[in-house]
């Protein structure tokens, strides 16, 4: 059985709501790997923001590929793995910081979360994470027929 997902599956999945973990390469080291909160519309990039000086900032400024995995861990299993060249830029706090807190917490708790984070605060300090999916590993488990 093919446990694969078609690309309208996976970009799909990717779309939903999931913590995404980042695996960056760090020499001398195993690889970083963190989570993340993510934004994604199929056929595009996805998207995070994280501060510069963190230890996942200072090895973005090295590395110019990464790998995104996200989840489901509720049966039926699934997992979309993406791989591919980033670009760094400058977030926008509406678009970055308030629309990927809104995605994952709802307006409401959303809106705590950020007042608790310093409110609109400048975002000089933040940087955002543009992957372009090159490379795609998938399963979904609810393929499976007993």
């Amino acid at each position: 059985m093919d446990l694969r997902m078609t690309k309208e599956e996976r970009e799909a999945f990717l779309a939903d709501v999931h913590v995404a973990v980042v695996s960056l390469d760090e020499p001398g080291r195993g690889p970083l790997a963190a989570p993340v909160w993510y934004a994604y519309k199929p056929g595009g990039d996805v998207l995070f923001v994280t501060e510069k000086a963190s230890r996942k900032g200072r090895l973005l400024e090295r590395a110019s590929r990464m790998t995104v995995c996200v989840q489901r861990e509720q049966q039926p299993y699934a997992y979309v793995v993406v791989e591919g060249p980033f670009t760094l830029e400058r977030p926008d706090y509406e678009e970055h910081r308030r629309g990927i807190a809104h995605r994952y917490l709802g307006a409401e708790i959303g809106e705590r979360y950020l007042a608790g984070e310093g409110g609109e605060r400048p975002m000089e300090n933040e940087v955002l994470v543009r992957i372009r999916p090159e490379r795609w590993l998938t399963a979904d488990y609810g393929k499976l027929r007993f």
